[in-house]
């Protein structure tokens, strides 16, 4: 990853030689002048020549990637950037982080030796990376040879079907698990539509798209006039009409046709003469982009007598230029097919292919590895054909170095690989930062972004947020096939989200190469490893000694038994230029109480661990942009934390009581009045209500999340006044100081609002306008909680036609809820509990059309089995916890009318 390093060498270098001391200081008569003078020389020097090498590795075809004198250059490249970077970081925080005014610091600058002392050693050390770079350059010309495609080619972009690299499996009977989707585009290709169609097949590297179409296409090109096969890649458009022209012409379909001196518009004049009037099938594979596709679109006449097109592609956006019925995804293989496609290979000299007992457990972990990808299956099944037991343990243990150095492996590398080379810079990072986490770890999308953020890896684009633009990262990696979505929000927006299990593979291969970061599992680790971000999936307390750690800048704990270890206790603090500090779920009672030396840091994180106090020193972590405090013992911020300007989240809260039940269940935390002035801050969960607090909540603008607890009757108008100020709010939580507390929120003026969560007793008509006039149409979440209300609030929350989750909890005293028809149409998932009165619930026909999972918990015991609900054709879940519905002889299990609900 040397550009991502050069990016931020540059980025951080352009900071430097922005700050107001070197501009003070270049013009100041003074011993330092000269220093700071020489500085600024240095850092635009190294600047320009970083620039330059930036421009170069632009030019660089990613198949270059396969000279290892290239790669080599490539790691020292990254390394001398990353020292650049160090260097930056620490003459901004010399200069940039002091108390008293820039002018009056550069005074006492001039006059503090110890100052002057470490300005001329980051001028010397500047030098010395200047050296290196010309060092680099020479190197790159004595010893690195760039080989690059002739203008032009086409080589290795586009071609015709090349049978041997494309199709993991060649012989029908060894095809396993596509035949309902054979069957699906067989359908799609000889449906009745006359008009010519478009087909696309999507998913991502190795899952079989080449195979699928290979099989369909084999066997239905004869009934079409014409037909042809040519791999696309990001091939220029000429060039992939001429290998058309060229593939239909080779199967005597047409005369020969010499193509090579005629230009675009002649091109596509004689592709659209060969197709015109006849049915053609055309298979366009392995297409990266929609300008693939859009920019030769229209050659493909369309002669009424059902010409199709298939297009395969590891790209969403792609596959979406089919219409939805027209589009198929290929998914992972279930367990059993992925076992007897493995099998076929590994044990392909057993009796029924059946595998030996002593490799029964190997043969799981490696197939559960693979993931459902049917190429990881066929080509570690072939590599581990007739190899003996110690042979498959040394595979299995080391599966991300046998996938770099294995030769038999490399057709699956190559398949990976081709995906992430075709990353655009800013997500390459991005992907490889996602290998630091444990095998299957699911992760939380705004968490993830989060930490993209603290990294350095998200550009600011116009008006946008970090955030937001993040969240654009997220969704190519999606759409590119290369993460997989793992659960939704009730709004449809992505969760969760994991790694493959073979991508990973491919991550961590990777990862080691370029030295992006190190995952840490006990093993002994090379002395002269130059480690930058450190993921402890697994210690032996002795980390601190086996590896160099003086330049990290990213660590991360997943080993719950750290506890004691000197990495955590005393050597932390040792690690100046850490950007990020994750320890969650570690059951630390404390830390470090010079944490504040860290300097650089961006992201703290302590959720869930004992820690009761943040040490004073926190206060100097100038840049923290993120710090989790969430379930951990901290009741209290200190008074310093109002010196962290650049703050974006703040999580801290406390858990009473996990199951909900009791009133509070929570508490937030008690802040210093100057939080409120952090103008950058955007999530604030949680706090405890004060006055100083309500008076002062509505200076935070930028807020977009907050959950307060612990609200009085009292304080409600000027909670409402200070939240109505929010213009950007989207998350809100209010919950009253105990479950008899009366809100007043009817003034509540909350036109963004997504996410609204209420737990108090409130008046009788706050369910009426203003509140959900204003806000209705955009809310998607709504919680009530110990609302407490005697009048039914079914028929004014029915006009929230947005809402996809609906809560109620002790919301409603009466004993009759009755969803009517046209109520709640893209609800999909209903929650009623604590309802002591309620007797009975009537679903009419055509309600909660979308509803897939309802909850029932600790109603009345009389409560009758809940009427219509067979209506409800999309359920698929019904929970009952503390619920036994009357008249019903088998208690705790409940017949639902249609057969794809299940009941818990």
């Amino acid at each position: 990853m040397a550009e991502g390093a050069i990016l931020a060498a540059v980025e951080l270098l352009g900071q430097a030689l922005a700050t107001e001391i070197v501009r003070l200081a270049s013009s100041h008569a003074s011993e330092i002048a000269p220093t700071i003078s020489d500085l600024e020389t240095k850092m635009n020097n190294i600047t320009m020549e970083l620039r330059v090498m930036q421009s170069l590795l632009d030019q660089i075809d990613i198949h270059d990637q396969s000279n290892k004198t290239m790669v080599t250059w490539l790691v020292e490249v990254q390394k001398a950037a990353d020292r650049i970077k160090d260097i930056g970081d620490e003459f901004i925080h010399l200069v940039s982080n002091q108390k008293f005014g820039k002018r009056f610091y550069l005074k006492s600058l001039f006059k503090e030796p110890k100052s002057l002392i470490a300005l001329k050693q980051i001028a010397s050390r500047l030098e010395t990376a200047e050296e290196s770079l010309k060092r680099l350059g020479e190197l790159k010309e004595r010893w690195v040879s760039v080989i690059r495609p002739e203008p032009g080619s086409s080589k290795n972009n586009t071609n015709q079907r090349p049978a041997q690299e494309t199709v993991y499996l060649t012989d029908e009977p060894d095809i396993v698990g596509i035949d309902d989707n054979r069957e699906k585009l067989t359908n799609l290709i000889n449906s009745k539509e006359p008009h010519l169609s478009l087909i696309s097949v999507w998913g991502m590297g190795g899952i079989g798209k080449t195979t699928l179409v290979t099989s369909v296409f084999d066997r239905e090109k004869k009934i079409f006039s014409c037909h042809a096969w040519i791999r696309i890649r990001q091939a220029h458009k000429a060039d992939v009409i001429r290998n058309l022209i060229s593939e239909i012409c080779s199967h005597g379909q047409s005369n020969q046709i010499k193509t090579d001196h005629m230009d675009l518009r002649a091109l596509k004049e004689t592709l659209r003469r060969l197709l015109q009037q006849t049915k053609y099938l055309i298979v366009l594979d392995d297409a990266w982009d929609q300008n693939s596709y859009q920019g030769i679109r229209d050659v493909f006449a369309d002669s009424h007598q059902g010409s199709r097109i298939i297009i395969t592609t590891r790209n969403a956006d792609v596959a979406s230029l089919a219409r939805e019925s027209n589009r198929l995804e290929l998914k992972p293989l279930p367990d059993k097919e992925s076992w007897k496609i493995f099998s076929k290979k590994a044990f392909q000299f057993e009796q029924n292919h059946v595998c030996p007992p002593p490799l029964v457990e190997l043969a799981k972990h490696i197939v559960a590895k693979c993931n459902g990808l049917p190429l990881a299956l066929v080509s570690l099944g072939n590599l581990l054909c007739e190899k003996t037991e110690s042979e498959w343990k040394r595979v299995h243990d080391q599966l991300p170095w046998e996938l770099e150095n294995n030769k038999n492996l490399q057709r699956l590398k190559s398949v990976l690989n081709l995906s992430f080379n075709h990353l655009p810079k800013h997500l390459k990072q991005c992907f490889l930062y996602c290998s630091m986490f444990p095998d299957d770890y699911r992760f939380e999308r705004k968490k993830l972004i989060r930490l993209w953020i603290a990294e350095g890896f998200v550009e600011q684009i116009g008006g946008s947020t970090l955030e937001e633009t993040a969240e654009g990262y997220l969704a190519e990696l999606i759409n590119r096939s290369m993460l997989q979505v793992i659960k939704k929000n009730y709004s449809g927006r992505v969760k969760r989200c994991q790694m493959h299990d073979t991508f990973r593979v491919l991550a961590t291969s990777l990862c080691m190469k370029d030295n992006f970061c190190l995952l840490y599992e006990g093993e002994f680790i090379n002395r002269n490893a130059h480690v930058r971000r450190l993921s402890v999936i697994k210690s032996d307390n002795n980390i601190g000694y086996q590896v160099p750690l003086q330049q990290l800048r990213t660590l991360m704990t997943f080993d719950l038994s750290m506890l004691n270890s000197p990495l955590l206790t005393k050597d932390i603090v040792k690690f100046t230029y850490l950007t990020v500090l994750s320890l969650e779920n570690l059951r630390i009672d404390s830390v470090h109480h010079n944490i504040g030396n860290l300097f650089n840091l961006h992201y703290l994180g302590l959720r869930n661990t004992k820690v009761k106090l943040l040490p004073d020193s926190i206060e100097k972590l100038h840049d923290l942009q993120t710090l989790d405090l969430m379930g951990s013992k901290i009741c209290k911020l200190p008074d310093g934390i109002v010196k962290l300007k650049k703050l974006r989240h703040l999580f801290a809260e406390v858990l009473i009581d996990s199951t909900y039940k009791l009133f509070p269940s929570r508490s937030g935390i008690y802040v210093p009045k100057g939080l409120f002035y952090l103008k950058d801050l955007q999530t604030l969960k949680a706090v405890e209500s004060t006055s100083m607090v309500v008076e002062e909540l509505g200076n935070l603008t930028q807020l977009r999340s907050i959950r307060i607890w612990n609200v009085k009757e009292n304080e409600s108008a000027g909670l409402c006044r200070s939240l109505s100020r929010m213009s950007s709010l989207s998350q809100l939580s209010i919950n009253a100081s105990h479950e008899n507390e009366l809100l007043r929120l009817e003034n509540l003026n909350l036109p963004q609002i997504q996410k609204l969560v209420l737990n108090a007793r409130l008046k009788e008509n706050i369910l009426e306008p203003p509140l959900f006039q204003i806000s209705g149409t955009g809310i998607h979440e709504l919680w009530l909680g110990w609302s407490q209300l005697q009048n039914d609030p079914l028929p004014t929350l029915s006009h929230l036609e947005n809402l996809t989750f609906l809560g109620l909890q002790k919301a409603y005293q009466g004993q009759r809820l009755i969803f009517k028809a046209g109520w709640f149409p893209k609800l999909k998932i209903l929650v009623l509990r604590h309802m002591p009165n309620l007797i009975q619930v009537e679903m009419e026909q055509g309600t909660l059309l979308n509803l897939e999972k309802i909850s029932f918990q600790e109603l009345n015991q009389r409560v009758e089995f809940p009427k219509g609900i067979q209506h409800l054709k999309n359920l698929k879940w019904m929970i009952c916890r503390d619920v036994y519905f009357e008249g019903l002889k088998n208690k705790g299990i409940y017949k639902i009318y249609h057969f794809n609900c299940q009941v818990v």
